[in-house]
């Protein structure tokens, strides 16, 4: 039998019905034809470039294995993306090249059960056979423009500085040298986002917004998926969650989205560290915490954190001749987002019922949370 008849028989059997014994099936035939192996390998990566057709990326497909199979399942997939980008004619983004270089792999000669193999790379093509189409982010490419999202411009000096002052802030272990360091980082974010608005109206640029995918991973998402959207309003962007794959899409200039990737990632890291020592202190006191108490937490950290963040902006003076170059791009972030998803529904947070945790993240917001910014010059 040729290995494309081996291939064909396998899939036949074990993607196309979803049954444990035809899994098995499937998996025993490639593991006794070691001449199938390079087909099949080929068939993974048409899966992945179909993927791409109905709008994934790279971190998408990885995120999604994860949350639906496991880590080895995630680095067979690392690995098929890899080789795909090998030969894959289309020119992609930096931020699409920066997502494949930073997948998970798996060596091949690590294949030493090759049923188990076989079996891990069925399930994962299953998964990618199954994948529903998303909202494209490349919405450049139509027009001749490089896929996979707009060349990203060297990162400035500005946040190089951002991301030190966030990462001393993560680090401490004192309240309010973590505020003092938020504050800083706000500062700056507030005045890198009027300075890069500024340099593209006397430039005349006319780029619109770009689009990302950021990943709000279990558990307790939906008060992850609140903070992602307080940073975001917060900084000239909008996000929408998608609960089901367990990310938010996030719409705005680059300079701002950076800024959001980078504050969301420093509050989340600041939660959880004052989310693990709230619930010491509990237990101190002999009062045993729950799955309740973390969820309070989070989203009391969330609300809180909103507040602080939007009575910041509010604070923030800008120049009339900025205002027409700041309503403009508010306007277009906003058709960019109505292009994208025409329909959104709200949801309400569930499992928020601890006052303790309540008051305990609400606290955490206050000592993690930016104070109000000064004046730009």
């Amino acid at each position: 039998m040729s290995t494309s008849g081996t291939v064909d028989r396998a899939f036949r059997s074990a993607l196309y019905d979803t049954g444990d014994d035809t899994l098995d099936t499937g998996a025993s035939l490639l593991a006794a034809d070691p001449a199938a192996d390079a087909e099949l390998a080929r068939r993974g990566e048409d899966l992945v470039a179909s993927a791409w057709q109905r709008g994934w990326q790279p971190a998408d497909v990885v995120r999604v294995v994860r949350r639906e199979l496991d880590e080895t399942h995630a680095r067979l997939a690392g690995s098929l993306i890899r080789a795909q980008a090998l030969r894959d004619g289309r020119v992609r983004g930096a931020r699409w090249q920066a997502q494949v270089a930073g997948l998970p792999t798996s060596e091949a000669a690590a294949r030493a059960d090759r049923f188990s193999y076989a079996t891990a790379v069925l399930e994962l093509y299953r998964l990618l056979l199954r994948l529903p189409a998303l909202e494209p982010l490349d919405e450049a490419a139509g027009a001749g423009e490089p896929p996979g999202g707009r060349e990203r411009k060297p990162e400035s000096r500005m946040l190089g500085r951002i991301r030190a002052l966030l990462a001393k802030a993560e680090a401490t272990g004192f309240p309010e040298e973590a505020e003092a360091l938020s504050a800083k980082a706000q500062e700056l974010m507030a005045r890198h986002s009027v300075d890069e608005a500024l340099l593209a109206a006397r430039a005349a640029v006319t780029e619109g917004p770009d689009a990302v995918r950021i990943g709000v991973d279990p558990p307790y998402e939906q008060a992850k998926a609140v903070l992602l959207d307080a940073v975001a309003a917060a900084n000239h962007c909008r996000a929408v969650w998608n609960e089901a794959f367990g990310f938010s899409t996030v719409v705005g200039f680059a300079s701002d989205l950076e800024a959001v990737e980078l504050l969301y990632t420093s509050l989340l890291v600041q939660a959880t560290g004052a989310m693990t020592r709230a619930e010491s202190a509990q237990r101190a006191d002999g009062r045993k915490r729950t799955k309740t108490f973390r969820q309070s937490f989070l989203a009391a950290y969330a609300h809180r954190v909103g507040v602080r963040l939007a009575a910041a902006a509010a604070e923030v003076p800008v120049g009339e001749d900025l205002l027409p170059v700041l309503a403009s791009r508010e306007v277009a972030v906003g058709e960019r987002m109505d292009r994208l998803f025409p329909e959104t529904t709200t949801t309400r947070l569930r499992g928020v019922s601890d006052a303790a945790g309540w008051e305990e993240g609400s606290r955490a917001a206050d000592a993690a949370q930016v104070r109000g910014r000064k004046r730009l010059p």
